[in-house]
Protein backbone atom coordinates (compact mmCIF):
# COMPACT_ATOMS: atom_id res chain seq x y z
CA UNK A 1 0.00 0.00 0.00
CA UNK A 2 1.11 3.57 -0.72
CA UNK A 3 -0.36 7.06 -1.09
CA UNK A 4 -1.71 6.24 -4.56
CA UNK A 5 -4.34 3.92 -3.09
CA UNK A 6 -5.18 6.20 -0.16
CA UNK A 7 -8.60 7.17 -1.49
CA UNK A 8 -9.61 3.50 -1.48
CA UNK A 9 -8.45 3.14 2.13
CA UNK A 10 -10.19 6.29 3.37
CA UNK A 11 -13.70 5.64 4.73
CA UNK A 12 -16.35 8.01 5.97
CA UNK A 13 -17.78 7.21 9.40
CA UNK A 14 -21.60 7.16 9.56
CA UNK A 15 -22.76 9.92 11.92
CA UNK A 16 -19.11 10.65 12.65
CA UNK A 17 -17.94 13.84 14.28
CA UNK A 18 -15.63 15.40 16.82
CA UNK A 19 -15.61 12.36 19.13
CA UNK A 20 -14.97 9.73 16.45
CA UNK A 21 -11.22 9.88 17.11
CA UNK A 22 -10.10 7.96 20.18
CA UNK A 23 -9.22 9.92 23.29
CA UNK A 24 -12.02 12.50 23.06
CA UNK A 25 -15.43 13.11 24.60
CA UNK A 26 -17.90 15.95 24.17
CA UNK A 27 -21.21 17.34 25.39
CA UNK A 28 -23.74 20.01 24.51
CA UNK A 29 -26.07 21.54 27.09
CA UNK A 30 -28.40 24.48 27.67
CA UNK A 31 -26.44 26.78 29.97
CA UNK A 32 -28.60 29.89 29.64
CA UNK A 33 -26.86 31.95 26.98
CA UNK A 34 -30.13 31.73 25.05
CA UNK A 35 -33.64 32.36 26.35
CA UNK A 36 -35.11 29.22 24.80
CA UNK A 37 -34.57 26.39 27.33
CA UNK A 38 -34.85 23.84 24.51
CA UNK A 39 -31.86 25.35 22.68
CA UNK A 40 -28.43 23.89 23.42
CA UNK A 41 -25.95 26.75 23.75
CA UNK A 42 -22.75 25.45 25.34
CA UNK A 43 -20.37 22.80 24.04
CA UNK A 44 -17.43 21.16 25.76
CA UNK A 45 -14.87 19.00 23.97
CA UNK A 46 -12.39 17.21 26.20
CA UNK A 47 -9.30 15.06 25.80
CA UNK A 48 -8.42 12.28 28.22
CA UNK A 49 -5.21 14.17 29.03
CA UNK A 50 -3.39 17.28 27.75
CA UNK A 51 -2.80 16.68 24.03
CA UNK A 52 -1.24 18.42 21.05
CA UNK A 53 -3.32 21.41 19.98
CA UNK A 54 -3.26 23.92 17.14
CA UNK A 55 -5.37 26.92 16.26
CA UNK A 56 -5.96 29.32 13.40
CA UNK A 57 -7.85 32.54 14.07
CA UNK A 58 -9.54 35.49 12.38
CA UNK A 59 -7.49 38.37 11.00
CA UNK A 60 -10.34 40.79 11.63
CA UNK A 61 -8.79 43.62 13.68
CA UNK A 62 -11.99 43.74 15.75
CA UNK A 63 -11.18 40.25 17.01
CA UNK A 64 -13.27 38.89 19.85
CA UNK A 65 -12.12 38.34 23.43
CA UNK A 66 -12.06 34.51 23.17
CA UNK A 67 -9.86 34.80 20.08
CA UNK A 68 -7.40 36.96 22.00
CA UNK A 69 -7.39 34.59 24.98
CA UNK A 70 -7.14 31.33 23.00
CA UNK A 71 -4.38 32.80 20.85
CA UNK A 72 -2.48 33.62 24.05
CA UNK A 73 -3.18 30.15 25.50
CA UNK A 74 -1.38 28.73 22.46
CA UNK A 75 1.64 30.87 23.21
CA UNK A 76 0.97 33.31 20.42
CA UNK A 77 2.41 30.79 17.94
CA UNK A 78 -0.76 28.81 17.27
CA UNK A 79 0.12 25.55 19.00
CA UNK A 80 0.59 23.99 22.42
CA UNK A 81 -1.01 21.37 24.66
CA UNK A 82 -4.66 21.48 25.66
CA UNK A 83 -7.15 19.45 27.69
CA UNK A 84 -10.48 21.07 26.78
CA UNK A 85 -12.29 23.43 24.41
CA UNK A 86 -15.34 25.41 25.58
CA UNK A 87 -17.68 27.06 23.07
CA UNK A 88 -20.80 29.13 23.73
CA UNK A 89 -23.37 30.34 21.22
CA UNK A 90 -25.74 33.28 21.43
CA UNK A 91 -23.15 35.90 22.38
CA UNK A 92 -19.88 36.55 20.52
CA UNK A 93 -18.10 38.31 23.41
CA UNK A 94 -16.71 40.65 20.73
CA UNK A 95 -16.18 44.41 21.10
CA UNK A 96 -16.48 43.95 24.86
CA UNK A 97 -13.12 45.38 25.94
CA UNK A 98 -11.20 44.29 29.00
CA UNK A 99 -14.36 42.99 30.66
CA UNK A 100 -14.81 40.57 27.77
CA UNK A 101 -11.20 39.42 28.07
CA UNK A 102 -11.70 38.87 31.80
CA UNK A 103 -14.81 36.78 31.13
CA UNK A 104 -12.97 34.60 28.62
CA UNK A 105 -10.13 34.07 31.09
CA UNK A 106 -12.55 33.31 33.91
CA UNK A 107 -14.19 30.73 31.65
CA UNK A 108 -10.83 28.99 31.34
CA UNK A 109 -10.54 29.01 35.13
CA UNK A 110 -13.99 27.48 35.58
CA UNK A 111 -13.33 24.73 33.05
CA UNK A 112 -9.93 23.96 34.57
CA UNK A 113 -11.40 23.61 38.06
CA UNK A 114 -14.12 21.25 36.86
CA UNK A 115 -11.83 19.23 34.57
CA UNK A 116 -8.90 19.09 36.97
CA UNK A 117 -6.42 20.70 34.60
CA UNK A 118 -4.47 23.94 34.31
CA UNK A 119 -6.25 27.12 33.09
CA UNK A 120 -3.65 27.34 30.35
CA UNK A 121 -4.86 23.98 29.02
CA UNK A 122 -8.29 25.35 28.09
CA UNK A 123 -9.29 27.08 24.84
CA UNK A 124 -12.46 29.11 24.40
CA UNK A 125 -14.60 30.27 21.48
CA UNK A 126 -17.83 32.22 21.23
CA UNK A 127 -20.37 32.93 18.49
CA UNK A 128 -23.44 35.14 18.38
CA UNK A 129 -24.31 38.81 18.70
CA UNK A 130 -21.40 41.28 18.68
CA UNK A 131 -21.08 44.13 21.17
CA UNK A 132 -22.94 42.67 24.16
CA UNK A 133 -21.20 41.82 27.41
CA UNK A 134 -21.10 38.09 28.14
CA UNK A 135 -22.42 37.05 31.54
CA UNK A 136 -20.24 34.54 33.39
CA UNK A 137 -23.23 32.93 35.17
CA UNK A 138 -24.18 30.60 32.29
CA UNK A 139 -20.62 29.26 32.31
CA UNK A 140 -20.84 28.64 36.05
CA UNK A 141 -24.00 26.62 35.44
CA UNK A 142 -23.10 25.06 32.11
CA UNK A 143 -19.53 23.86 32.59
CA UNK A 144 -20.33 21.39 35.42
CA UNK A 145 -23.41 20.18 33.50
CA UNK A 146 -21.38 19.62 30.35
CA UNK A 147 -18.52 17.95 32.21
CA UNK A 148 -20.98 15.53 33.78
CA UNK A 149 -22.46 14.75 30.36
CA UNK A 150 -19.15 14.18 28.54
CA UNK A 151 -19.19 11.00 26.46
CA UNK A 152 -18.05 9.47 23.18
CA UNK A 153 -21.65 9.92 21.99
CA UNK A 154 -21.78 13.60 22.93
CA UNK A 155 -20.41 14.97 19.67
CA UNK A 156 -23.85 15.42 18.10
CA UNK A 157 -25.10 17.55 21.00
CA UNK A 158 -21.89 19.58 20.94
CA UNK A 159 -22.37 20.27 17.23
CA UNK A 160 -25.93 21.48 17.88
CA UNK A 161 -24.84 23.65 20.80
CA UNK A 162 -22.53 25.82 18.68
CA UNK A 163 -25.17 26.63 16.03
CA UNK A 164 -26.47 30.18 15.50
CA UNK A 165 -28.42 30.75 12.27
CA UNK A 166 -27.32 27.34 10.98
CA UNK A 167 -30.25 25.20 9.86
CA UNK A 168 -28.56 21.96 10.89
CA UNK A 169 -25.43 20.73 12.73
CA UNK A 170 -22.32 20.10 10.67
CA UNK A 171 -20.18 17.05 11.49
CA UNK A 172 -17.96 14.65 9.59
CA UNK A 173 -15.28 12.04 10.25
CA UNK A 174 -13.07 9.66 8.29
CA UNK A 175 -10.86 6.72 9.18
CA UNK A 176 -8.07 4.86 7.40
CA UNK A 177 -5.44 2.21 7.95
CA UNK A 178 -2.02 3.76 7.57
CA UNK A 179 0.39 2.20 5.09
CA UNK A 180 3.36 3.69 6.91
CA UNK A 181 5.35 0.80 8.41
CA UNK A 182 6.44 3.00 11.31
CA UNK A 183 2.94 2.62 12.76
CA UNK A 184 2.39 -1.07 11.98
CA UNK A 185 -0.92 -0.76 10.18
CA UNK A 186 -2.59 1.38 12.84
CA UNK A 187 -5.99 2.87 12.06
CA UNK A 188 -6.17 6.66 12.33
CA UNK A 189 -9.32 8.79 12.54
CA UNK A 190 -9.95 12.46 11.83
CA UNK A 191 -13.26 14.07 12.78
CA UNK A 192 -14.77 17.44 13.40
CA UNK A 193 -17.70 19.77 13.80
CA UNK A 194 -18.25 23.35 12.72
CA UNK A 195 -20.83 26.09 12.59
CA UNK A 196 -21.28 28.83 10.06
CA UNK A 197 -24.06 30.26 7.94
CA UNK A 198 -23.61 34.03 7.73
CA UNK A 199 -20.77 36.56 8.12
CA UNK A 200 -18.73 34.05 6.17
CA UNK A 201 -15.62 34.93 4.27
CA UNK A 202 -12.78 33.72 6.48
CA UNK A 203 -9.27 35.09 6.36
CA UNK A 204 -6.65 32.63 7.65
CA UNK A 205 -9.26 30.94 9.77
CA UNK A 206 -12.73 29.48 9.64
CA UNK A 207 -16.00 30.17 11.35
CA UNK A 208 -16.08 28.07 14.52
CA UNK A 209 -14.61 24.62 13.97
CA UNK A 210 -13.20 21.94 16.20
CA UNK A 211 -11.26 19.02 14.73
CA UNK A 212 -9.73 15.97 16.38
CA UNK A 213 -7.47 13.09 15.44
CA UNK A 214 -6.04 10.11 17.28
CA UNK A 215 -2.89 10.13 15.16
CA UNK A 216 0.40 10.83 16.98
CA UNK A 217 1.60 14.29 15.98
CA UNK A 218 3.44 17.12 17.74
CA UNK A 219 1.82 20.52 18.29
CA UNK A 220 4.14 22.15 15.75
CA UNK A 221 3.42 19.62 13.01
CA UNK A 222 -0.30 19.69 13.81
CA UNK A 223 -0.29 23.46 13.32
CA UNK A 224 1.44 23.08 9.97
CA UNK A 225 -1.15 20.54 8.86
CA UNK A 226 -4.06 22.65 10.09
CA UNK A 227 -2.91 25.87 8.43
CA UNK A 228 -2.49 24.07 5.12
CA UNK A 229 -5.91 22.46 5.31
CA UNK A 230 -7.65 25.68 6.33
CA UNK A 231 -6.07 27.61 3.47
CA UNK A 232 -7.24 25.01 0.96
CA UNK A 233 -10.77 24.62 2.31
CA UNK A 234 -12.36 26.92 4.89
CA UNK A 235 -10.58 29.93 3.41
CA UNK A 236 -12.22 29.11 0.09
CA UNK A 237 -15.74 29.64 1.46
CA UNK A 238 -17.70 32.87 1.14
CA UNK A 239 -21.38 33.36 1.89
CA UNK A 240 -21.57 37.15 2.11
CA UNK A 241 -17.93 38.39 1.93
CA UNK A 242 -17.92 39.37 5.62
CA UNK A 243 -15.07 38.12 7.83
CA UNK A 244 -16.24 37.40 11.37
CA UNK A 245 -14.69 38.84 14.52
CA UNK A 246 -14.72 35.34 16.03
CA UNK A 247 -13.42 32.99 13.33
CA UNK A 248 -11.68 30.12 15.10
CA UNK A 249 -10.46 26.71 13.97
CA UNK A 250 -8.99 24.44 16.62
CA UNK A 251 -7.56 20.94 16.31
CA UNK A 252 -6.48 18.40 18.92
CA UNK A 253 -4.37 15.26 18.41
CA UNK A 254 -4.42 12.56 21.09
CA UNK A 255 -2.11 9.94 19.62
CA UNK A 256 -4.46 7.35 21.16
CA UNK A 257 -4.55 5.22 18.03
CA UNK A 258 -1.05 3.95 18.77
CA UNK A 259 -0.50 4.77 22.44
CA UNK A 260 -1.85 1.90 24.53
CA UNK A 261 -1.03 3.71 27.77
CA UNK A 262 -1.28 7.44 28.56
CA UNK A 263 2.47 7.71 29.15
CA UNK A 264 3.43 5.53 26.19
CA UNK A 265 5.97 7.31 23.98
CA UNK A 266 5.22 6.97 20.27
CA UNK A 267 7.21 8.79 17.57
CA UNK A 268 5.19 11.64 16.15
CA UNK A 269 4.32 11.86 12.47
CA UNK A 270 6.79 14.11 10.67
CA UNK A 271 6.82 15.93 7.31
CA UNK A 272 8.19 13.97 4.39
CA UNK A 273 6.75 10.64 5.53
CA UNK A 274 3.90 8.59 4.11
CA UNK A 275 2.03 8.95 7.40
CA UNK A 276 2.23 12.74 7.10
CA UNK A 277 0.85 12.74 3.57
CA UNK A 278 -1.98 10.42 4.60
CA UNK A 279 -2.92 12.57 7.58
CA UNK A 280 -2.70 15.72 5.47
CA UNK A 281 -5.17 14.26 2.99
CA UNK A 282 -7.53 13.02 5.69
CA UNK A 283 -7.63 16.41 7.42
CA UNK A 284 -8.20 18.02 4.03
CA UNK A 285 -11.16 15.75 3.26
CA UNK A 286 -12.82 16.51 6.60
CA UNK A 287 -12.22 20.25 6.26
CA UNK A 288 -13.48 20.35 2.67
CA UNK A 289 -16.63 18.44 3.58
CA UNK A 290 -17.34 20.82 6.46
CA UNK A 291 -16.48 23.89 4.35
CA UNK A 292 -18.89 22.83 1.61
CA UNK A 293 -21.55 22.21 4.25
CA UNK A 294 -21.13 25.79 5.48
CA UNK A 295 -21.50 27.20 1.98
CA UNK A 296 -24.56 25.04 1.28
CA UNK A 297 -26.13 26.23 4.55
CA UNK A 298 -25.53 29.92 3.88
CA UNK A 299 -28.25 32.08 5.37
CA UNK A 300 -31.33 31.81 3.19
CA UNK A 301 -29.50 29.72 0.61
CA UNK A 302 -31.19 27.23 -1.68
CA UNK A 303 -28.11 26.11 -3.62
CA UNK A 304 -24.45 25.33 -3.02
CA UNK A 305 -22.37 27.11 -5.68
CA UNK A 306 -18.90 25.99 -6.75
CA UNK A 307 -16.85 28.50 -8.74
CA UNK A 308 -13.79 27.12 -10.49
CA UNK A 309 -11.39 29.38 -12.36
CA UNK A 310 -8.45 28.10 -14.37
CA UNK A 311 -6.24 29.56 -17.07
CA UNK A 312 -5.25 32.47 -14.81
CA UNK A 313 -1.77 33.99 -14.79
CA UNK A 314 -1.16 32.31 -11.41
CA UNK A 315 -3.08 30.68 -8.57
CA UNK A 316 -3.41 33.96 -6.65
CA UNK A 317 -5.13 35.66 -9.59
CA UNK A 318 -7.34 32.62 -10.11
CA UNK A 319 -8.41 32.90 -6.48
CA UNK A 320 -9.05 36.62 -6.94
CA UNK A 321 -11.26 35.91 -9.94
CA UNK A 322 -13.16 33.05 -8.30
CA UNK A 323 -13.88 35.15 -5.21
CA UNK A 324 -15.12 38.04 -7.35
CA UNK A 325 -17.67 35.76 -8.98
CA UNK A 326 -18.61 34.05 -5.71
CA UNK A 327 -19.11 37.36 -3.88
CA UNK A 328 -21.10 39.11 -6.60
CA UNK A 329 -24.68 39.79 -5.43
CA UNK A 330 -25.74 39.93 -9.08
CA UNK A 331 -24.30 36.49 -9.81
CA UNK A 332 -25.77 35.04 -6.63
CA UNK A 333 -29.26 36.46 -7.25
CA UNK A 334 -29.19 35.23 -10.85
CA UNK A 335 -28.54 31.72 -9.54
CA UNK A 336 -31.39 32.08 -7.06
CA UNK A 337 -33.63 33.03 -9.97
CA UNK A 338 -32.37 30.15 -12.15
CA UNK A 339 -31.14 32.74 -14.65
CA UNK A 340 -28.25 31.64 -16.85
CA UNK A 341 -27.00 35.23 -17.09
CA UNK A 342 -23.32 34.71 -17.86
CA UNK A 343 -22.80 38.44 -18.42
CA UNK A 344 -22.80 38.94 -14.65
CA UNK A 345 -20.02 36.37 -14.33
CA UNK A 346 -18.03 38.19 -17.02
CA UNK A 347 -18.59 41.47 -15.18
CA UNK A 348 -17.27 40.02 -11.93
CA UNK A 349 -14.22 38.56 -13.66
CA UNK A 350 -13.47 41.82 -15.41
CA UNK A 351 -13.46 43.96 -12.26
CA UNK A 352 -11.37 41.66 -10.06
CA UNK A 353 -7.89 42.77 -11.09
CA UNK A 354 -6.75 39.46 -12.60
CA UNK A 355 -4.89 39.83 -15.89
CA UNK A 356 -6.54 38.41 -19.00
CA UNK A 357 -7.80 39.29 -22.47
CA UNK A 358 -11.57 39.04 -22.75
CA UNK A 359 -11.13 37.51 -26.21
CA UNK A 360 -9.60 34.44 -24.53
CA UNK A 361 -12.29 33.84 -21.90
CA UNK A 362 -14.57 30.79 -21.80
CA UNK A 363 -17.43 30.34 -19.31
CA UNK A 364 -19.56 27.27 -18.58
CA UNK A 365 -22.55 27.05 -16.24
CA UNK A 366 -23.47 23.54 -15.11
CA UNK A 367 -21.41 22.14 -17.97
CA UNK A 368 -23.29 24.26 -20.49
CA UNK A 369 -21.01 26.43 -22.70
CA UNK A 370 -22.34 30.00 -22.53
CA UNK A 371 -19.28 32.05 -23.51
CA UNK A 372 -16.36 31.36 -25.82
CA UNK A 373 -13.75 33.88 -26.87
CA UNK A 374 -15.50 36.47 -24.75
CA UNK A 375 -18.67 36.15 -26.82
CA UNK A 376 -22.03 34.53 -26.21
CA UNK A 377 -22.66 30.95 -27.25
CA UNK A 378 -26.27 30.13 -28.18
CA UNK A 379 -27.75 27.67 -25.69
CA UNK A 380 -31.09 26.08 -24.92
CA UNK A 381 -32.75 28.16 -22.16
CA UNK A 382 -35.06 25.29 -21.21
CA UNK A 383 -32.09 22.95 -20.80
CA UNK A 384 -30.33 25.58 -18.69
CA UNK A 385 -33.41 25.90 -16.49
CA UNK A 386 -33.45 22.14 -15.91
CA UNK A 387 -29.80 22.17 -14.87
CA UNK A 388 -30.53 24.85 -12.28
CA UNK A 389 -32.70 22.35 -10.42
CA UNK A 390 -29.53 20.61 -9.17
CA UNK A 391 -28.59 21.13 -5.49
CA UNK A 392 -25.11 22.30 -6.52
CA UNK A 393 -24.48 24.88 -9.24
CA UNK A 394 -21.05 24.75 -10.88
CA UNK A 395 -19.57 27.77 -12.64
CA UNK A 396 -16.34 27.26 -14.59
CA UNK A 397 -14.29 30.04 -16.18
CA UNK A 398 -11.09 29.73 -18.21
CA UNK A 399 -9.23 33.05 -18.46
CA UNK A 400 -6.80 31.82 -21.11
CA UNK A 401 -3.91 33.65 -19.47
CA UNK A 402 -1.81 30.93 -17.83
CA UNK A 403 -1.96 27.84 -15.64
CA UNK A 404 -3.30 29.26 -12.38
CA UNK A 405 -6.44 27.74 -10.91
CA UNK A 406 -8.64 28.04 -7.83
CA UNK A 407 -11.96 26.83 -6.47
CA UNK A 408 -14.25 28.79 -4.14
CA UNK A 409 -17.54 27.67 -2.57
CA UNK A 410 -20.49 29.96 -2.00
CA UNK A 411 -24.31 29.91 -2.21
CA UNK A 412 -27.09 31.79 -3.91
CA UNK A 413 -28.65 34.95 -2.47
CA UNK A 414 -32.37 34.88 -1.73
CA UNK A 415 -34.98 37.08 -0.04
CA UNK A 416 -34.53 34.95 3.07
CA UNK A 417 -30.99 36.27 3.61
CA UNK A 418 -32.40 39.77 4.13
CA UNK A 419 -35.15 38.47 6.40
CA UNK A 420 -32.77 36.44 8.56
CA UNK A 421 -30.29 39.27 9.02
CA UNK A 422 -32.92 41.98 9.34
CA UNK A 423 -34.51 40.06 12.21
CA UNK A 424 -31.28 38.72 13.77
CA UNK A 425 -31.61 40.51 17.13
CA UNK A 426 -35.42 40.56 17.31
Amino acid sequence: MDIDDFDTRLRGIPNGGVTSARGFTAAGVHAGFRKNPERLDFALVAADRPVAAAGVFTKNRFCAAPVTVSRAQLGGVGYGRVRAIAVNSGNANAATGEEGIATARETCEIVSQVMGCEPGEVLVASTGVIGQLLDIAPFERGVPMAAEALSRKGGADAARAIMTTDTHPKEYAVTYETADEAYAGATFTVGGMCKGSGMIMPNMATMIACLTTDAPVSPEVLHELLVGAVNRTFNKVTVDSDTSTNDTCLMLASGSAVAAEPDCEVPGITPGTLAYEELERAIGVVCETLARAIAADGEGASRLVTVHVDGAANDAEADLAARAVANSPLVKTAIAGHDCNWGRIAMALGKCGARFDQADVAIDIMGLPVCRGGLTVPFDEDEALKRFEAPEIIIAADLGAGEGEATVWTCDLTHDYVSINGDYRT
